[in-house]
């Protein structure tokens, strides 16, 4: 395993961690005869128990690499990320939705703010519930609560798994990306499945042909014979699918960065959206120190609203972040700040300009809702401009 020029070298204790689960994910490959899918690979080298990047004790969450953290989220940027989705939220609860769950709660920087966003908004829910299958991240969350919203930490629960039924308002963000992808490669015309081997002891990509009955339906309609390499999505869609079941009434809002299938599989897009975060840099190898690294793919929202169709659920919009949040009045709260104390205002109006922006993070991440059970006079502010479900 070499490093890779400009990435800092991790320290020895978390190589060993790396080096360990290097064996573990060498093992698998062994145990399938020399060959394992690269969701399988992705599936290990983020949850492989104690070793894997979120079953792990990595920082992951922070605002740069001085602090050991890989990349930042929207929640960990500003409260008013957390204070926007309350707006949103309140007049959801209001409806004899009283319980909030939250998958991915990271840091639990938002729940803590989400919390004290809905008590602003006089909609404060029963419960606030939190799938958590990380002991790590699951004290993280706690010690997050305790400091920033003690008075409120009594109303959170942590669950080990999906809930057999549930009632209220669901949100994720940045969920659906961290999931298994399966990779392929279409080269000279003929489709491939690309996984993992094992080479001279290093992990290393490897293409199988692929049947005509194999190829996945969501590429064996796309146009043209040039060669590309893209990404499926069946965890993701299959998770969608366990939501649809769960929910028995409610709402359910994902943000994560993505695109509906026109674009994410548009021709020039031919080298897919697989990507890795480490110490702040993002880079295209996702061999660079299993465990220590972060490996994502975009989403296919167009998959993910087939799969919430398929279970039941309506689709009841779908925007930009950006036009989201300012439908829902995130630069209202901004401004409830002074502008002229320009020490307490300008960090929180560049955080925002951040989440708004079409350079930054406002038009590649986008916010789905699903609903079941809800009339459709439903007060989804964040969706009354700029809905783009016909996109999907």
């Amino acid at each position: 395993m070499q490093k890779v020029a400009s990435l800092p070298l991790p320290p020895a204790d978390a190589l060993d961690a790396s080096a360990a689960l290097t064996t573990c994910i060498g093992d698998a490959i062994e145990a399938a005869g020399g060959w394992i899918g690269f969701d399988r690979y992705m599936a290990l080298a983020l949850y492989a128990p104690r070793l894997g990047y979120y079953s792990g004790g990595a920082a992951k969450f922070g605002r740069d690499a001085r602090d050991g953290s890989d990349f930042i989220t929207a929640p960990e940027l500003t409260p008013f990320f957390a204070r926007t989705l309350a707006r949103q939220f309140a007049p959801l609860i209001a409806m004899d939705l009283p319980r909030v769950l939250e998958f991915g709660a990271g840091t639990g920087r938002l729940a803590a703010d989400l919390l004290l966003g809905l008590e602003t908004e006089g909609a404060l829910p029963e419960t606030y519930q939190i799938v958590e299958l990380s002991g790590e991240l699951r004290v993280r969350q706690q010690e997050t609560l305790a400091a920033r919203a003690p008075h409120l930490a009594g109303r959170v629960q942590w669950l080990d798994e999906l809930p057999a039924q549930f009632e209220g308002v669901i949100v994720g963000n940045e969920v659906l990306d961290a999931m298994p992808v399966r990779l392929f490669a279409r080269l000279g015309g003929r489709w491939h499945e690309r996984g993992v081997a094992l080479a001279d002891g290093k992990f290393t990509f490897e293409d199988r042909p692929l049947a005509d009955n194999a190829i996945p339906d969501a590429l064996r309609a796309l146009p043209g014979d040039h060669d590309m390499v893209t990404e499926t999505h069946a965890e993701a869609e299959g998770f969608t699918r366990a939501v649809g079941a769960m929910l028995t009434r409610g709402a359910a809002f994902f943000i994560d960065y993505g695109f509906p299938a026109a674009e994410y599989y548009h021709p020039q897009r031919a080298e897919g959206t697989l990507m890795c975060h480490y110490r702040h840099h993002a880079h295209p190898d996702p061999f660079l120190y299993p465990g220590l690294q972060d490996i994502t793919a975009h989403v296919n929202f167009s998959g993910i609203a087939e799969a919430a169709v398929d279970a039941g659920l309506s689709v009841a919009g779908f925007a930009s972040q950006a036009r989201f949040l300012m439908n829902a009045g995130i630069t209202e709260l901004l401004m409830e700040l002074d502008p002229t104390d320009a020490r307490a205002f300008l960090p929180h109006a560049n955080a925002v300009q951040k989440l708004l922006s079409e350079a930054e993070m406002g038009e590649l991440f986008k916010v789905i809702v699903l609903t079941r059970g809800l009339d459709d006079a439903l007060p989804l502010a964040g969706f009354a401009r700029g809905d783009r479900v016909h996109a999907l």
